[in-house]
């Protein structure tokens, strides 16, 4: 007999598997040349998950870490509204200082412990 896992069981799990994606992440992107500058950075629109730097290029990451697809890509969990909110994030992270580079919204699938990273997963008509 199969015993039910509660919401607070199932909430727990999914944030551990959040962060173990996380950092899968930051882990292949520092592979991969590129500097972490923050991670899990919170902002008035909400949480951008990883922000990092390479050859001139500051990528937003939102990483999507799923067990199966039953749901879907990972990926499709990005909605427009979560797209508008890591939009936001950038300019207010950027508000204030002189913004001397390309910016860049990534997403990273963590599908059963193998990376898909996605460049430029989204972007903000008329640029950013």
């Amino acid at each position: 007999m199969a015993v039910e896992k509660s919401n607070a069981e199932r909430d727990a799990e999914n944030k551990k598997l959040g962060k173990l994606g996380e950092k899968k992440a930051r882990a292949h992107l520092r592979k991969n040349g590129y500097k972490i500058v923050k991670k899990n950075y919170v902002n008035p629109f909400g949480e951008v998950d990883i922000i990092a730097e390479k050859n001139g290029v500051t990528a937003f990451v939102e990483v999507k870490t799923r067990l199966s697809d039953i749901f879907g890509a990972p990926s499709e969990a990005v909605t427009r509204v979560k797209q508008r909110k890591y939009i936001q994030a950038a300019k207010y992270y950027f508000t204030g200082k002189e913004v001397d580079c390309t910016v860049r919204f990534d997403i990273i699938e963590v599908f059963r412990g193998q990376i898909n990273h996605i460049e430029n997963a989204f972007y903000e008509n008329g640029g950013y």
